[in-house]
């Protein structure tokens, strides 16, 4: 299924091993799904959707490096009570195609994702955002709240609740241990240096071996792509106070110092934090923990 808002069609995508080892991890999802691809200025954005069609919209945003494959893990339990749009960012690893506007600062973000948004017919959506996916989540929020321009040209769509998985360069920075790790990944790119790492990073809980691939696949071929960021959302005022907010930390996470995360996030007006026991950072959203669903459909389904 596709839905057009704009003319610009889209222009080269990825291999044809990427595609099938994508195609290979979307089969671990355990629900049905449709799959859109949103055109815009921008280029065409994979978006898989599931669940009720009257229930309320829920849109995840994946980390840095990863795909909408990611939540194959959780995506049966949420899609039980929302309509789920899982998102393949564009310009990143997936089935996005970035092939026309430059994305060059978080506004050109902002203003991709009011598209998509929009694209779907939402006026207001609950965003759940992993670790950089965390960052556009809360950055897109202050930004629909009045924080940043409206370049897109379509009003935000209103940010109702946010989830927030140990989301990076939202209350803190990196750990200089992290990134040193992280190095091989941007050197060496591809499926060796992605298992070495997310096996230290998780210490040995990597995702299915379907994932480990097209991670590694999605680092090779992707090498070139610009991960758009920047500053941390400034949270501090009435936009950043507006919108309810979940921040769950794993507590073996290797990312950054979770108590300066807790302490800082504890600060913003609106927030409640929470800790997922035994997962690292990069396994929580495909860690079959019912403690993480338990606290997401909690803070959802109050």
């Amino acid at each position: 299924m596709t839905a057009d808002f704009s003319p610009h069609p889209p222009g080269p995508g990825p291999t044809a091993a990427f595609r099938d080892a994508y195609e290979r991890a979307m089969a671990l999802w355990p629900v049905p799904a449709e799959r859109l691809d949103l055109a815009s200025e921008f280029g065409s954005t994979r978006v898989t959707v599931c669940g009720p069609a009257d229930a309320p919209p829920l849109v995840l945003l994946h980390g840095g490096g990863t795909t909408s494959a990611i939540w194959y893990a959780h995506v049966a339990a949420l899609a039980r009570t929302h309509r789920v749009h899982a998102v393949d960012q564009i310009g990143a690893p997936g089935l996005s195609v970035h092939a026309g506007r430059p994305l060059r600062r978080p506004e050109d973000l902002f203003a991709w994702l009011d598209g998509v948004l929009g694209g779907l017919g939402l006026e207001s959506a609950t965003l759940l955002g992993h670790s950089y996916g965390g960052w556009l989540a809360l950055s897109y929020a202050v930004h629909a709240a009045g924080g940043s321009d409206r370049s897109s040209g379509r009003p935000p769509v209103r940010v109702e609740r946010l989830v927030l998985l140990d989301p990076t360069q939202c209350f803190a920075g990196y750990r200089p241990s992290y990134l040193l790790r992280a190095l091989p990944l941007f050197v060496r790119p591809g499926e060796r240096s992605t298992r070495r790492f997310l096996a230290w990073e998780t210490r040995g809980t990597s995702p299915a071996p379907e994932l480990v691939r097209l991670m590694g696949l999605g680092a090779a071929e992707f090498r070139a792509a610009k991960v758009i960021t920047g500053p941390r959302p400034d949270v501090t005022g009435t936009a950043g106070a507006a919108v309810p907010a979940l921040v769950l930390l794993a507590e073996h996470s290797r990312a950054h110092d979770l108590r300066r995360v807790a302490a800082r996030a504890a600060r913003t007006p609106g927030v409640r934090i929470g800790t997922v026991p035994g997962v690292g950072h990069h396994s929580m959203p495909y860690s079959r923990t019912d403690e993480l669903g338990r606290q997401v459909l909690g803070f959802l389904c109050p």
